[in-house]
């Protein structure tokens, strides 16, 4: 019976042609026309506002890249992958979009996949190593003292490597990039899982190493300091005022880091969960109007963070002209801000550096 079984399942596997070998044109949209004319101008909004937005947040830290702290790089970085994302990714989906069509073919397909993917898993690897940054800062003092500017350089050049090799496996005929189930984009095939064994391996690859082990990361990370945090003023109250002061600026970039990872995981989630049931339910169970939609939220994601870093600035500037600025031990170090003047970074690197 288990024989009989097993040949049923190889049987059925092999039978199973994914979405996009069903007809002969596989990038004709599946939407209607005013359905990708409304996903079009949403793009175009979403990709004009995320280039600007990092573009800026990359421009005004380049006029102080001598002076960023190792979380700044780290946040500089991913400012970076979200402005990959708006720059090289957008356009082609935009275009498709308003063409009601895929407009590139299987090359233009192959690269459109490559590039969400790389910049999308260089974000999350990012994010994944500011909540280790984090972590080491607020719950172990004594370590995360040592961690300077070239610590952070050695971790990006991880990153760019972890994200480079992850993205271009599938090139490597272990897995594939294939056209989304409306046509309009592409993204990872998470099809194969449907048609072999050596797919359901890839596809469980990407998912925990691209996506469930870095989130728990960063889940363990935030949970240990919002725990930490309950008793930090008592322990932090035992140093000297520089390294109260250093922790204040800690717990801003982790207000940050936080709102980053949330931005980014309710972003992600949905299309990760319709991505995980398209590989491993029911064939075709998803229906294409509702795959769109998590799509178009991922696509979102990389709008988010120049906005945070605005809000936190604002919400610390306001602080600084109420009344603690009576306390004249705290205001130097709280106009050090991601987005500060050069003239008052200078005067905080030196007091804390």
């Amino acid at each position: 019976m288990s024989g009989m079984a097993s040949g049923h399942n190889n049987s059925s596997q092999e039978e199973y042609i994914p979405h996009y070998l069903q007809k002969e044109d596989p990038f004709a949209s599946k939407l209607s026309r005013e359905a990708d004319i409304v996903a079009g101008f949403y793009l175009t909004i979403i990709g004009i506002l995320s280039t600007l937005g990092n573009g800026y947040v990359i421009f005004m830290s380049s006029k102080r890249k001598k002076k960023l702290r190792p979380a700044e790089i780290m946040t500089v970085n991913l400012a970076v992958c979200d402005l990959g994302i708006s720059v090289v990714g957008k356009p082609f989906s935009i275009i498709s979009f308003f063409s009601h069509r895929w407009m590139f073919g299987w090359i233009g397909c192959r690269w459109y996949g490559w590039a969400g993917f790389f910049f999308g898993c260089g974000s999350l690897i990012t994010m994944t190593a500011v909540s280790l940054d984090r972590y080491l800062k607020i719950c172990h003092l004594s370590y995360g003292t040592w961690l300077k500017r070239h610590h952070a350089f050695i971790c990006l050049a991880i990153i760019w490597a972890y994200a480079s090799f992850w993205a271009t496996v599938p090139f490597a005929g272990v897995g594939s990039y294939a056209p989304e189930p409306f046509g309009t984009s592409c993204t990872l095939d998470w099809w194969l899982a449907q048609a072999s064994v050596a797919g359901q391996a890839f596809v469980l690859s990407i998912l925990f190493f691209c996506l469930l082990f870095p989130t728990a990361v960063i889940v363990f990370s935030y949970v240990k300091i919002i725990l930490k945090v309950k008793s930090s003023t008592k322990e932090v109250a035992h140093y000297d005022t520089r390294i109260q002061n250093s922790h204040i600026l800690e717990m801003k970039l982790t207000k940050v880091a936080m709102l980053i990872c949330a931005g980014f995981l309710i972003a992600w989630i949905p299309y990760a969960v319709v991505s995980v049931w398209s590989a491993f339910g029911r064939p075709d169970s998803v229906p294409i109007q509702f795959s769109v939609v998590p799509t178009l939220l991922a696509k979102s994601a990389a709008m988010y963070n120049p906005i945070i870093y605005q809000v936190i600035d604002c919400k610390f500037a306001c602080c600084r002209s109420g009344g603690l600025k009576t306390k004249s031990s705290l205001k130097k170090s709280r106009t050090y801000t991601i987005s500060a003047d050069r003239d008052s970074a200078a005067m905080n690197e030196t007091q804390l550096e």
